[in-house]
């Protein structure tokens, strides 16, 4: 296992953030960008691996490598359309522990070569793939780390839904990146859901204002989720506020019952709650809890196509529990912590917990399913 490998093969999802001045689908997008300013910038800023561009059609070159490598000690990923062993030779030389191998232009004798070729030289190759075909193919290969790009490099487009089924497919022990079209933490946060070990992210970084902030803020936890919406005026307002989630409840014997997953945007995910039994209402995320007594439970599970990735912990009914925090704190995998949480309680209970993603309703509202727009916001800043 190489460095680059290693340091996308923790706890949570990682981030590989990429340094290039150009692109052929967007064409300029940071033409003074330095490597030498921005790989130690975005290492600081929390990035796992730098992925350089080396190739002139993204305004790259080894130069940049040879820069970034000057800069910092992070893991880099040297990108191009590698095709010989003198390539990744050259790209070892300047500095590179990893090389982008595109399995669309390489046949599967030259891609095995040069995954050998490159385990000499001490790189690990990110053989990526498009579609199912090279999925299947990368696979035989035993590729890992693996890429799934959602972006066709023939016509440019993007397609974010086909990436994220192509993900889930991957064997459970490869690492997994997820490559373009990652703008948002809700974003980023499916691809995890899915399988990622980590997203490359590029484009969304170069156009910021501040790269390393715009990283920053990418990677934060928790996510943050504003449950129990009703209304499209207070779906806007969650978003606005910069909430991951939005929580649409689908029980009928619920005060906030939503008559339907409302429309969100490409920056949050919404999830629709359910109480025993798990409908089909066009979400991205289902959370189900079960029913005790006649009553819906306190603990639900939160599934991603049907395969669960987190467990939704409430405060237990009654108001004040001290030792439901470390219940929570020792729960495994993903925890999403909700029930009593607003903006005056919300940072210590992510100081005990360390939850993946926090959950809000009541204490956000002037009435059920009427959300106050200031308190919305005062919660999601209190969280991050």
């Amino acid at each position: 296992m190489g460095r680059f490998r290693q340091a996308l093969d923790g706890a949570g999802l990682a981030t590989i953030a990429e340094v290039k001045r150009r692109s052929p689908s967007a064409g300029e997008l940071r033409p003074d960008a330095d490597p030498a300013v921005l790989a130690p910038a975005f290492a600081a800023a929390g990035a796992a691996a730098i992925s350089i561009l080396v190739d002139e059609r993204f305004g790259g070159s080894l130069a940049d490598l040879r820069a970034a490598r000057a800069a910092t000690a992070a893991p880099l990923l040297a990108k191009g359309f590698f095709r010989t062993a003198a390539d990744l030779r050259a790209v070892a030389e300047a500095g590179a522990d990893a090389v982008l191998l595109l399995l669309r232009d390489l046949d599967d004798t030259c891609a095995a070569e040069l995954m050998r070729v490159a385990a000499t030289l001490g790189l690990d190759p990110l053989v990526e793939v498009h579609d199912a075909s090279e999925l299947e193919r990368a696979v035989a290969l035993d590729a890992d780390p693996l890429g799934v790009n959602a972006r066709d490099l023939s016509t440019f487009r993007l397609d974010r839904r086909a990436q994220l089924e192509l993900i889930a497919q991957v064997p459970a022990d490869r690492v997994v990146v997820a490559e373009s079209g990652v703008r948002s933490r809700a974003q980023a946060a499916e691809a995890e859901l899915a399988g990622a070990a980590a997203v490359l992210v590029g484009s969304a970084l170069m156009l910021a204002p501040n790269p390393s902030a715009q990283l920053r803020d990418l990677i934060a936890r928790p996510l943050v989720k504003v449950c129990g919406l009703t209304r499209q005026d207070d779906v806007d307002a969650a978003a606005d506020a910069g909430a991951d989630l939005a929580g649409f409840i689908l029980a009928a014997e619920s005060p906030r019952r939503a008559a339907a997953v409302l429309e969100v945007p490409e920056t949050m995910l919404a999830v629709a709650v359910y109480v025993g039994e798990q409908g089909s209402d066009g979400a991205d995320l289902a959370q189900v809890y079960g029913r005790v007594d006649g009553h819906r439970d306190r603990t639900a599970t939160l599934l991603w196509r049907d395969r669960p990735v987190a467990t939704v912990l409430d405060l237990p009914w009654g108001g004040e529990d001290e030792e439901h925090w470390d219940r929570a704190a020792r729960t495994d995998g993903r925890v999403v912590l909700a029930g009593g949480l607003g903006s005056e309680n919300v940072r210590a209970a992510i100081e005990r917990v360390r939850p993946w993603a926090v959950d809000a309703s009541s204490r956000l509202e002037t009435a059920p399913g009427v959300k106050d727009h200031d308190r919305v916001r005062a919660f999601v800043r209190a969280a991050r």
